[in-house]
């Protein structure tokens, strides 16, 4: 009789602090070189679109188009994760990510860009669901605060820094907007440099599939989803026949997603997983975060440039308090978290604060005072670095090693999920209320407003005239606020989530929460001819 294998163990031996820090730091710069290919980005969006003559469906589809290929992706690699070397996976998503930023800066026209960018979110997908995965294989959970609050620092410094080197980078004249995709490839070789020398795991392999069906019935549901919404209203009405059937198609796509994630032996997000209250609520809270996060921040940089006329370098500079609290709220909550093994309170804490900017943030206008607006920009940072990491903290304390990587990579999947939404979405509504506050606003001046909907280029407000000037720039802070408050109720969906999930006190091992049901679990994949196989050597 054959005997059954011994559940896996998330790490063959014990590590001290600083072979854990040793093995982090490679990971930790591959995750800093992500952060800052995306960050570099961001005040120099508006310079980017206007030099390629795109307009606010193209400021929105650039920034989308990343999210949605790291949605697609984020799972896949996740279950990749769970069946090869982790340490060989990083590494290649590190350098399609590379390869991805080189081709966006040769990009020509805004849909080459968006198509690079496609490429950059493959890459990214691997190292935002790969991080989180290897932490959680050498750190327990109890610990794993503590090294969270580190990977939101190293979030925070390349959030910090991509704004502000973005800005120079455009406001140099020598240099270009092109070099923005270009700075972090030096960083990305030593990250490749140092992933090799020090982050060496247990190889874990287990005999599975990857579900390239579901991968990519979830992925065409999402994304004709997306392009309805960026659509409507500008291209054709919402209540028409071409939203009826992107509609349509969305949910049968959606429903068949559904039924194929039911019936394959390893589906692309394990349908069973959603049994857990706190995976589920959990997912709910990471895609109201998501839609909140990504869908309102994204546009700070394009209020700063056109609706207060600052430079990209300042842009950067003026969201300093939203990151200062991401940085501050992050390292400190975990820390604490990991001396007293309590989490919810902070997820609750932190989905609070984040309602509270988010709404707040809906007041923001052209003139709003810039002090009134960093305390609010400070609300939403520290509550975002409260409540981002410890999502998945608390979903990995209730999970397996065999589904580790599958459960980590949900959340990931669906706070990016909620990240592409909410930009597509928030993009839509910000660009259909910018062209009726400018048609407002001229009609003020006896201006006749131009045709163009939200596809139209985006304003270059140094060569406008004084009075239109000042039209376009209300206009686009006014829209910047609405946009704040229409992500408001989404934190509150977080906020009411996190409130019914059951607190576990964090663990202090690595191996499964309930020894015994994954043994039983193992002892039935054995019988049914499924092979678990752990080899003994360790990742060179």
């Amino acid at each position: 009789m054959t005997q059954a294998p011994a559940p896996t163990r998330a790490t063959a031996v014990a590590m001290t602090h600083r072979q854990i820090l040793e093995a982090l730091s490679g990971l930790l710069l591959g995750m800093f070189v992500a952060i800052l290919s995306s960050t570099v980005v961001s005040n120099a969006l508006p310079r980017i679109i206007t030099e390629l003559k795109g307009g606010q469906s193209a400021y929105t589809w650039v920034v989308t188009s990343t999210l949605l290929a790291t949605t697609a992706t984020t799972p896949i690699w996740g279950k990749l994760a769970d069946l090869t070397s982790k340490k060989i996976l990083v590494q290649l998503s590190l350098a399609i990510f590379v390869l991805g930023s080189v081709l966006a800066g040769l990009s020509q026209s805004t849909g080459q860009l968006i198509a690079c960018r496609v490429l950059q979110g493959v890459g990214a997908g691997g190292l935002t669901a790969l991080a989180q995965v290897i932490m959680a294989t050498m750190i327990s959970p109890r610990e794993r605060g503590r090294y969270s609050g580190y990977l939101g620092a190293v979030m925070a410094v390349g959030t910090i820094g991509g704004p502000l080197i973005g800005g120079v980078i455009v406001d140099t004249s020598w240099l270009g907007w092109r070099w923005c995709f270009y700075v972090g490839v030096p960083f990305a070789i030593l990250a490749l440099v140092v992933l090799q020398k020090t982050l060496h795991l247990p190889v874990v392999k287990r005999a599975a599939k990857i579900d390239w069906w579901g991968a990519t019935l979830i992925t065409a549901a999402v994304s004709l989803l997306l392009i309805w919404v960026t659509l409507a209203g500008d291209r054709y009405d919402w209540i028409s026949w071409q939203s009826a059937a992107m509609v349509a198609g969305a949910v049968l796509l959606g429903v068949l997603a559904v039924r194929v994630e039911n019936r394959v032996s390893e589906p692309m997000i394990p349908p069973h997983l959603f049994r857990n209250r706190t995976i589920t609520l959990a997912v709910v809270a990471s895609i109201a975060v998501g839609i909140g996060m990504f869908g309102a921040s994204v546009f700070l940089g394009q209020y700063f440039q056109i609706s207060r006329g600052q430079s990209p370098t300042m842009s950067g500079l003026m969201t300093l308090p939203m990151i200062i609290g991401l940085l501050v709220s992050s390292t400190l909550t975990g820390r604490i978290i990991t001396n007293t093994g309590r989490w919810k309170r902070y997820l609750v804490a932190g989905s609070a604060l984040l309602t509270l900017g988010f709404a707040l943030m809906g007041t923001l206008r052209a003139d709003t005072n810039y002090w009134l607006l960093s305390s609010y920009m400070a609300l939403i940072g520290i509550g975002v670095g409260m409540t981002m990491q410890n999502l998945v903290l608390a979903v990995q304390n209730t999970v397996g090693a065999r589904e580790l990587g599958a459960a980590s990579s949900a959340v990931a999947f669906f706070r990016s999920l909620g990240g592409a939404i909410g930009v597509s979405a928030l993009g839509a509504v910000l660009g259909h209320k910018v062209t009726d506050y400018i048609a407002d606003g001229l009609a003020r001046l006896g201006i006749p407003a131009p045709g163009s909907g939200s596809g139209g280029a985006l304003p270059d407000v140094h060569t406008l005239p004084a009075p239109i000037r000042a039209v376009v720039e209300s206009a686009y802070g006014h829209g910047a606020g609405d946009i704040f408050l229409v992500a408001a109720p989404f934190a509150l969906i977080a906020l009411i989530a996190v409130c019914f999930i059951k607190e576990v006190p964090l663990r202090r091992h690595t191996g499964d929460p309930l020894a015994a049901e994954v043994e039983r679990e193992s002892t039935v994949a054995a019988g049914g001819g499924a092979s678990v196989v752990r080899t003994g050597s360790t990742e060179q």
